[in-house]
């Protein structure tokens, strides 16, 4: 069994404790978390069969791995097709999937508890979304938690509607779709009253609502302070080009400046999440809290690549600590001061080298099945 620093042996109760007195630091040091990193490994190693059958087939172990940067990532697709939970999936209360319409084929996140999600949310969501504002009315332009338990962003909007947003704040998602009157009705209140307002939903549930002022040849100046935070990604074969024309629109239709259009970066596969500082360059840096370390590698070594130069992104999430914390996107990035860009899915030589880690994974894990 992995132990503390003190020595003594970790059980998942201990795990959580010192992931939550961590987040909670304000000041942290890379041994620090170099130190957390190892003890999580060193768990997973133990408790989650089919990812300790990958890393000793890398010839990683809790005891030749000295540096989180060892620590093997797991290629994304591993969670579709296997279960990486440290307890047994009987006795898990919550699980989030990715984006589907059937069960098959859709990456599953095990959650014994919501507590070290829901911490490492709120820290990051405040000082990165909020501005100093205990609490702002807010729009939820996606369905809530309710209507969706399996999906990570429903849980991540209705968190931040319930613990961040006035009591006067609304998802304006029902059965069928966007409540697009109520929500016009709500703009027009709100260019009104002066008071600043968010907007939060998904990237194209923004562009249903902009589509919708745009039949009407109508616009909004919303009230200085006013926010919007987006997720997802954007269509057009033109990433960059795409998201100028979309950051563009909000400013334009809705008044809100493009330094104040926030995107959030986040997956299923993860319990933090990634955010810019706005949107007035694109593609913007992102980065995010002292819980998560990003990197960009080469996938067909799995080694760094120098920072400028363009890899797959890696991310080694401690908050995700029941699953896998290593992760090896199928997204492109790239290291720059202060953060990364990301550039979007992998192709070429990089979509190869994903497609030969999985492989390898399943290799792995089949090999002593």
């Amino acid at each position: 069994m992995p132990q503390s620093k003190e020595g003594t042996f970790m059980t998942e109760a201990s795990i959580i404790a010192a992931l939550l007195a961590f987040m909670q630091r304000e000041e942290t040091t890379e041994a620090d978390f170099n130190q957390l990193a190892l003890q999580l490994f060193a768990w997973q190693f133990e408790h989650n069969l089919p990812y300790a059958r990958f890393a000793r087939q890398r010839g990683r172990t809790p005891l030749t791995v000295k540096q989180w940067r060892q620590i093997p990532a797991v290629p994304i697709t591993a969670f579709k097709d296997l279960t990486l939970s440290c307890r047994p999936v009987a006795d898990i209360p919550h699980i989030f999937m990715t984006s589907g319409t059937t069960g098959t084929g859709r990456g599953r996140s095990y959650h014994p508890t919501l507590t070290v999600y829901d911490r490492s949310m709120l820290i990051n969501f405040r000082q990165r979304f909020m501005a100093g504002h205990p609490r702002l009315p807010m729009a939820i332009l996606f369905p809530p938690s309710s209507a969706l338990p399996h999906s990570s962003l429903a849980h991540y909007l209705t968190l931040a509607m319930h613990e961040c947003g006035t009591p006067d704040s609304e998802v304006m998602v029902d059965a069928q779709g966007l409540k697009l009157p109520r929500l016009i009705a709500v703009l027009e209140r709100t260019q009104a009253s002066g008071q600043p307002y968010a907007l939060l939903g998904a990237s194209y549930s923004f562009f249903h609502l902009l589509d919708e002022l745009a039949r009407q040849q109508r616009r909004f100046r919303l009230p200085p302070g006013s926010r919007i935070l987006d997720t997802g990604g954007f269509k057009g074969q033109s990433r960059e080009v795409a998201a100028e024309v979309f950051y563009s629109a909000l400013q334009q239709t809705l008044g809100v400046p493009r330094s104040h259009c926030i995107n959030m970066y986040g997956m299923t596969e993860l319990s933090t999440q990634f955010y810019d500082s706005g949107n007035e360059i694109c593609p913007p840096v992102k980065s995010g809290p002292h819980c998560i370390r990003t990197r960009v590698v080469n996938p067909l070594i799995g080694a760094d690549v120098p920072e400028g130069e363009t890899g797959v992104l890696v991310y080694h999430d401690l908050a995700h600590f029941n699953s896998v914390s290593a992760i090896l996107t199928e997204d492109a990035g790239v290291m720059v001061p202060g953060g990364f860009q990301l550039l979007g899915r992998v192709a070429g030589a990089d979509a190869k080298g994903c497609s030969l880690a999985m492989e390898s994974f399943l290799a792995a894990v089949q090999a002593r099945a």
